[in-house]
C-alpha cells in the first residue's frame, strides 16, 4: 500500500495533506524518515509514525456513541453541532459516518463507522436488524398498543397511507414504553404513538441487535467496539430481556 494512502485511510488527513506531511519529513517507517508519498508499506508489519506518534492499522473503526439531544446525526453542518463533532480529532478517520440516524430530539445509541457494508446491513429493512427504543409518553401506556403495533400502524408517506412492519411494544412502567422496530421511517416512533393517540415526550435508543447502550457510558461519550460487540449488532434479543435491562438501568433516565 502507498504510504500516503495508508495515512489518509488511518487518520483524518486528506491524501494531499498526507503527501505534504511525508515530503516535509513528518513520517517515519520503522524508525526511518520517508519522504516519498508513493513509498510502499505493509500495514500489518511496518511501524509508521506521524509527527512522532504511532499510526496503527485498522481496516475499519467502530464507535458506539451515547448521542445527546440537540445534536444532529450528520457528518457536518455549517450551523449546528453534529455527532462527528463529539469525536476527538485523534480518533477521526476519513469515511467515518453515522450508521442510520437518530432525530435531533432523540438520544441514545448510535454507531459511527467507516465500514459501509456493516452500516448498510444495519440500516437496510431487508436485513431486519432490531432497534429498541424507550419512550416516555405524555399519557400512560395502554395495553391495546401491543396489538396495534403488532398489526402494523399506518402512517402517511408522501400523500398516501403506508403500513409499518409489525413491531413489538411493552410497558416499562407508568408512562414508559419499550418499542422494537425493524425499519427506520422518518420520526417513526413518535408518529406511531401519535397514530395510536399518544405523544412521545422523550425518546432513547437503548439497543441495536443484541448490543445494549452501556449504562456507564455518559451522554456525548463514545467507546470503541470490540469484535464481539460488532457481532452482537447483527444478533437479536427478546423484548422481555431488553425490558428487564431498561427497568434496571434506564427507568430513571429522564429524572434529574
Amino acid at each position: 500500500m502507498r504510504l500516503d494512502r495508508f495515512l489518509s485511510a488511518q487518520t483524518s488527513l486528506t491524501r494531499s495533506a498526507a503527501s505534504e506531511a511525508i515530503r516535509r519529513g513528518a513520517v517515519c517507517v520503522n524508525g526511518m524518515p520517508v519522504r516519498k508519498p508513493d513509498a510502499a508499506v505493509n500495514p500489518e508489519l511496518d511501524a509508521v509514525t506521524l509527527a512522532g506518534k504511532p499510526v496503527s492499522y485498522e481496516q475499519f473503526v467502530y464507535y458506539l456513541l451515547h448521542k445527546p439531544t440537540g445534536v444532529l446525526t450528520a457528518a457536518r453542518d455549517k450551523k449546528q453541532p453534529t455527532v462527528l463533532d463529539l469525536i476527538k480529532p485523534e480518533d477521526r478517520r476519513r469515511g467515518i459516518a453515522p450508521s442510520g440516524r437518530l432525530d435531533k430530539d432523540t438520544s441514545g445509541m448510535l454507531l459511527l463507522t467507516d465500514d459501509g457494508q456493516l452500516s448498510h446491513q444495519l440500516i437496510s429493512p431487508r436485513h431486519h436488524t432490531a432497534k429498541y427504543y424507550l419512550a416516555r409518553l405524555r399519557d400512560p401506556y395502554r395495553p391495546e398498543y401491543a396489538e396495534q403495533f403488532r398489526a402494523g400502524i399506518f402512517l402517511r408517506e408522501g400523500g398516501r397511507e403506508e403500513q409499518c412492519l409489525p413491531a413489538e411494544c411493552v410497558p416499562v412502567g407508568g408512562q414508559l414504553a419499550l418499542l422494537r422496530l425493524r425499519e427506520g421511517k422518518y420520526h417513526q416512533v413518535r408518529r406511531m404513538f401519535a397514530a395510536a393517540g399518544n405523544f412521545v415526550i422523550d425518546l432513547l435508543r437503548v439497543q441495536i441487535g443484541a448490543l445494549p447502550l452501556p449504562p456507564e457510558l455518559p451522554k456525548s461519550a463514545y467507546q470503541k467496539l470490540s469484535t464481539k460487540d460488532i457481532s452482537l449488532l447483527c444478533e437479536d434479543s427478546s423484548i422481555s430481556s431488553v425490558r428487564a435491562f431498561c427497568m434496571q438501568h434506564y427507568s430513571s433516565y429522564w429524572i434529574k
